[in-house]
């Protein structure tokens, strides 16, 4: 991976080979923590954070689920990432805040573990690469179901939850495929191992509902607005996994991996094949919307204040 020159660890800007924790880091044992994935992109008005705000409040509704709270308030957060941007002198980047439990205890109550914060951005391009926007990926439905809410809290954006998404996307990339699609306890569809999913039938999408043990993505929220702003109607509702066959399009939408089609899944070519109208639609006023060029949406971006240099 691609890196930067500093990271802000617990209130300060440390060089990134010196961020370092504590090999008994209570986190790194038992995942208790809690991550963002946000990104800054390049716009005509400057370095521009997408919907920065929101990915906040997440945090901060995240760690309160897990009982962390965490020891800066937002609005220090959000000055600490624009500062650590212009620090680096980035224009476009990738952003991973995280919480997590530190060094102090070990066993499984933590709350008497520190609670540290840190903040790290580096150049990273489209998650399921570039070709995915226009060409579509191929995804398998996963044997591994998503975790289920009387288990782990999928709301919540924790550490240790994701190993379920690796187990997933493990298991797709060994078999051929570029992300895997899981299901939730019911049999119904969920979402991709680090992405939501969008069903596309007679120009009504349909997206699975938070009751099927979805992460509430801040993509997503931004894909249903822009969808409803374009005329469609958007229906969140249970999915049964044929649906995913008989769809005209799919598209999965999420901050690493942007909006990406869906071109076959379990070997089922998806409508065309290739990437639909609507997604189409939809993608090309999503990146008007990140790129500072539809007015309507300039509210989701938080400008750097400090100008930045070019990579």
């Amino acid at each position: 991976m691609e890196q930067a020159d500093l990271i802000w660890h617990n209130g300060e800007l440390v060089a990134w080979e010196d961020a370092k924790v504590h090999v008994l880091t209570h986190g790194l044992h038992y995942g208790t923590g809690v991550f963002e994935g946000v990104r800054c992109y390049d716009t005509e008005q400057g370095p521009a954070i997408f919907r920065h705000q929101d990915h906040i409040d997440r945090l901060f509704q995240s760690s309160e689920l897990y009982y962390m709270p965490i020891p800066f308030t937002k609005a220090e957060i959000r000055d600490a990432t624009r500062e650590l941007i212009a620090s680096n002198g980035l224009r476009e980047c990738y952003i991973r805040p995280i919480v997590f439990r530190g060094y102090g205890t070990m066993g499984l109550y933590p709350l008497d573990a520190t609670v540290d914060v840190a903040i790290a951005v580096w150049p990273w391009g489209a998650y399921l690469g570039e070709d995915s926007k226009l060409a579509g990926i191929r995804a398998k439905v996963s044997s591994w179901r998503r975790i289920p809410g009387d288990s782990l809290i999928p709301h919540a954006k924790a550490s240790g939850q994701y190993l379920n998404s690796v187990l997933a996307k493990i298991e797709a990339t060994k078999a051929g495929y570029q992300e895997a699609i899981l299901l939730d306890s019911l049999g119904h569809v969920s979402e991709g191992s680090g992405e939501n999913i969008y069903v596309i039938r007679d120009g009504v999408i349909v997206t699975p509902p938070q009751t099927a043990g979805i992460l509430d993505g801040i993509t997503r929220k931004s894909t249903i607005q822009i969808a409803a702003d374009l005329g469609y109607k958007v229906v969140e509702r249970d999915l049964a996994r044929a649906e995913l066959y008989l769809a005209d399009e799919v598209f999965l939408s999420g901050t690493a991996a942007e909006l990406v089609p869906v071109a076959e899944i379990d070997d089922h070519k998806i409508g065309s094949g290739v990437r639909g109208p609507v997604t189409a639609a939809i993608q090309e006023v999503f990146e008007a919307a990140i790129r500072g060029r539809d007015p309507r949406y300039m509210h989701w971006l938080d400008l750097v204040p400090v100008a930045a240099k070019a990579p």
